[in-house]
């Protein structure tokens, strides 16, 4: 892994660790597409990989048959793990100060925007 890799899965993790603190968004919406359109991955690897780093408790059975398949990058998880975590505090403590009606249209443009990407993008 390159000094470039490990910087975009801090990313990754963060952006995802924030948007989760902030309107309720992370894996599937962030991490996935990002591991996808960013660093290569197939989009089994990208679903389990992202199931690995939201483990406990959420994805544990899930992770592990996608980790039995080979489709699981440990290592690439728990940076990305890493970074939401730190992501999620800092997204959290932003959103509670925000008016509900501006975290709803962020929330809204951020999808529309990742819907025309998976529409439209390679």
């Amino acid at each position: 892994m390159n000094i470039q890799t490990l910087l975009l899965l801090i990313i990754i993790g963060f952006l995802a660790g924030s948007f989760s603190g902030m309107v309720g968004i992370g894996g599937g919406v962030i991490i996935i597409p990002m591991l996808v359109y960013f660093l290569g991955f197939t989009q089994h690897e990208a679903q389990g990989t992202s199931l690995a780093v939201m483990l406990p408790p959420i994805g544990l059975m899930a992770a592990y048959q996608y980790y039995k398949s080979g489709h699981v990058n440990l290592t690439y998880a728990m940076i990305i793990a890493g970074a939401f975590f730190v992501g999620g505090y800092l997204g959290a403590k932003y959103a509670v100060r925000v008016p509900q009606e501006i975290l709803k249209k962020i929330f809204g443009i951020f999808l529309l925007l990742l819907a025309l990407k998976t529409i439209f993008g390679k």
